[in-house]
């Protein structure tokens, strides 16, 4: 992995789908200057390997489209509303073509010459591939740029010209199983020992670098010198104070859960496995840390990867026999069993908005709570939320509740 530049400041991502339905195969640029020449040998052999993309292309096209009829006959299976490309691929969704550093004209005013950084909008579409938008700044002028992150999904998609990688909210819509990781690294940009990463939960993190000129490059997958060898939260949390990155990851088989941190050279530490009750793994997207305390929520989302694979059906659904419940960790713990759980009915949040421990030893936790909980990734519109106070007695194990606010503050 090469080193990667002096970090800019705030960054963020936005992404959606860069992949255009029908999308004629691209052919892969050559730097060797043998491979340019326009000899009747080289002519020759590109119209071979173009005869043979084409048939790979065609082939794998067949066993997609027979692999998704299977499905569609032999199951119940119907599109949600939130998969609908007329509804989830339309307005302020609707794909948007790379584009390359363009200088922007001031309108208005002038830009201080002081400003030297990049800002990138947050934005994401679920199952999108990965778009960085970025506007950089830099001696009185702006530079904005978009582009996608390349990862192995991306490119080998774009190499076939249509969707072939299954998706975890959609549906198991791609017949092969991907040993390269098929993350869509969309969830979010965040610094681990000053280098840059595009996140996705679902994989590896994919180190990008700004250049010089707005441009954003894709590095390729970072395993933090082979000690992380599996998938992370989008989310990680970086305490200002000592420079450490805390963060877990879930999967589909136990113990479902681990934590895990970064010391401020951004070096992982070990893993702590937390045993989870139940049958199904859970889905937990987000997590809380204050200064003693690593915070997460079990909430009534499980995911279900037999219907998901076997009828296409999505991922991600709701139980509505399971109760939540929130655990509380010291954060340097090195084992799970000083993990405590507390029950918190009802309580099902996606994203923690803030947390702190109180000077009486109570742990605070500021999140908003989906109250239509089986709607969360169907109709988003429909899903009502409220922002909630939750206090956590560590001594004496009473957890109380107040309402903030009712505003959809979180997936709105």
């Amino acid at each position: 992995m090469p080193s990667l530049p002096p970090p800019y400041q705030h960054y963020h991502l936005k992404y959606h789908s860069c992949l255009k339905p029908k999308k004629p195969p691209l052919s892969l640029p050559s730097s060797s200057s043998s491979q340019r020449k326009t000899s009747l040998s080289s002519s020759s052999q590109r119209k071979t390997s173009s005869s043979s993309s084409s048939a790979r292309t065609m082939i794998v096209n067949t066993i997609n489209n027979l692999f998704n009829n299977l499905m569609m006959i032999n199951s119940n299976y119907k599109l949600q509303p939130s998969l609908d490309p007329k509804r989830a691929l339309s307005n302020n969704f609707a794909p948007v073509d790379e584009l390359p550093p363009t200088q922007c004209q001031v309108i208005q005013g002038s830009l201080p010459s002081c400003l030297d950084g990049a800002y990138i909008q947050p934005y994401h579409l679920f199952d999108g591939d990965a778009m960085l938008h970025c506007i950089r700044i830099s001696q009185g002028q702006a530079t904005f740029c978009s582009r996608c992150v390349k990862t192995y999904k991306y490119t080998i998609e774009n190499t076939v010209g249509s969707p072939f990688v299954s998706r975890a909210f959609s549906s198991f819509s791609g017949p092969l199983a991907i040993n390269n990781g098929f993350g869509l690294a969309n969830a979010s940009l965040s610094f681990l020992g000053d280098h840059l990463f595009a996140i996705c939960e679902g994989d590896l993190p994919y180190a990008v670098r700004l250049t010089s000129n707005g441009d954003t490059e894709t590095l390729g997958h970072y395993d933090f010198d082979e000690k992380l060898g599996m998938n992370m939260t989008a989310h990680p949390k970086k305490d200002p104070a000592t420079d450490e990155t805390f963060a877990f990851r879930y999967g589909p088989i136990p113990p479902f859960v681990t934590h895990f941190y970064f010391d401020a050279s951004g070096e992982k530490q070990i893993d702590v496995h937390i045993a989870m009750a139940g049958r199904h793994p859970l889905f937990m997207h987000d997590f809380a840390i204050t200064k003693k305390h690593t915070v997460s929520v079990d909430t009534q989302l499980n995911m279900y990867y037999t219907e998901m694979i076997l009828r296409g059906d999505s991922l991600l659904h709701s139980d509505p026999t399971k109760a939540s419940r929130i655990g509380v960790i010291p954060r340097c713990a090195k084992d799970s069993l000083q993990m405590r759980w507390f029950d918190v009915p009802g309580f099902n949040n996606i994203h923690a908005i803030n947390e702190w421990d109180e000077e009486d030893g109570n742990v605070i936790i500021l999140a908003p709570n989906i109250l239509s909980i089986e709607q969360a990734f169907g109709k988003t519109e429909l899903v009502p939320c409220l922002m909630e106070k939750v206090r956590i007695d560590l001594r004496t194990g009473i957890v109380s509740r107040h309402p903030i606010s009712a505003r959809n503050l979180d997936m709105g």
